[in-house]
């Protein structure tokens, strides 16, 4: 199966629930905190499936971070002169 054969197949199995839901909102009624909290849930599931779908659509290469070139050179030494080491304090102080 290719991813979008198994989005649409998660996309059937969320509508089974939604009907499933609208059954059970029937007979437990909708006013219940469970069953809010129930179709939130499923409401939260069909967006992710929709951002899933929608990043399934684009090109690998659309997806990919530009990569950045970091230089072997070293830092100049005076970026660091009003720095504190971390978890010791300035230099020129004496930790607590």
């Amino acid at each position: 199966m290719t991813v979008h054969d198994d989005i649409t197949s998660v996309q059937r199995s969320l509508d089974d629930l939604y009907r499933s839901l609208g059954r059970l909102e029937h007979q437990l009624g909708s006013g219940g905190l469970e069953m809010r909290r129930v179709r939130l849930d499923a409401d939260h599931l069909r967006e992710s499936v929709a951002l899933l779908r929608e990043a399934a659509a684009t090109p690998d290469a659309s997806r990919r971070p530009d990569l950045v070139t970091i230089s072997d050179t070293p830092y100049d030494l005076s970026l660091w002169t009003d720095s504190d080491d971390e978890g010791l304090g300035a230099r020129d102080r004496r930790a607590p």
